[in-house]
């Protein structure tokens, strides 16, 4: 008598294919560990794959295949033959977590003609061209999860940041468009948008204390994210549990999108 008993893990990647850019270091190389646990196997990307060797070693330890690629989202000829030497060789991929981004912190009238195409071209164009580059693979196996990074800026403005949050936004915008469009072949593409977290990137505003606690009172949850708190979402995104879900935005982000007053109540 057979058991049907069992219950499915959603949530086991075991038997698919990563894809995660901009793995060399910080968030994305979290999120590669957190797919590699759950099962997957991984492909990464730096602009340069050499800065990867110490995390192959690691998920090779933990019994995944991993193997790392060159890719500058800023090249059109490194997108397409980054998508074209994988998919010859392992013929598919199942998840794409567009994460490799940049970002230049200035004062809106110091932007520059190249600093707003070095930031666009990298977050919002660099991350179309290659979901397009992967995306008829995909089609043709009626299956596919993309994962597109945002932020906190997808949805809210920050003075001192109008290129980054303008391609986040375009991100969010983006990811609704192409989870319409290929919905139809089984294709899932959302955004998952990190709070405030700490990276090298904006490093120097967590050396300001009084910005630092600042930032603190105006999340619920009092503390900025710990790497490890996208975890659970990146693995349910790239998961069978998320099957009915596309085109939309998870905030992991301590819930400062809930546009906190608590800190003016405070100072009355």
């Amino acid at each position: 008598m057979s058991d049907n008993t069992a219950v499915h893990n959603f949530f086991d990647l075991t038997g698919k294919l990563a894809v995660v850019t901009g793995a060399s270091r910080g968030l994305g190389q979290f999120m590669a560990r957190a797919l590699a646990k759950a099962g997957a196997d991984l492909i990464i990307t730096s602009r340069d794959s050499n800065d990867c060797s110490d995390f192959i070693k690691e998920i090779q330890e933990l019994g995944r295949k991993v193997e790392a690629y060159s890719l500058d989202l800023c090249q059109e000829d490194s997108i397409t033959g980054f998508a074209n030497s994988v998919l010859l060789k392992y013929g598919h991929i199942d998840i794409l977590v567009n994460n490799a981004g940049c970002n230049i912190r200035k004062p809106s009238l110091e932007i520059t003609w190249d600093d707003w195409n070095i930031v666009l071209n990298t977050n919002l164009r660099g991350a179309f061209f290659l979901c397009q580059a992967f995306a008829p693979s995909m089609i043709n196996r009626k299956y596919g999860k993309i994962i597109n990074i945002g932020s906190v800026t997808s949805v809210f403005g920050y003075a001192g940041l109008a290129p980054y949050t303008a391609s986040r936004g375009g991100v969010l915008q983006l990811s609704k468009a192409l989870a319409d469009e290929w919905g139809e072949h089984g294709i899932n593409v959302n955004v998952l948008a990190p709070g405030w977290f700490r990276t090298k990137q904006n490093e120097v505003l967590y050396q300001n204390e009084e910005w630092f606690e600042y930032i603190c009172d105006r999340i619920p949850l009092k503390r900025p994210g710990q790497p490890n708190d996208l975890d659970g979402t990146v693995i349910f995104l790239a998961s069978d549990a998320s099957q009915y879900i596309t085109g939309q935005i998870i905030l992991v982000d301590g819930g400062i999108t809930t546009g906190s007053t608590k800190a003016l109540i405070k100072s009355k």
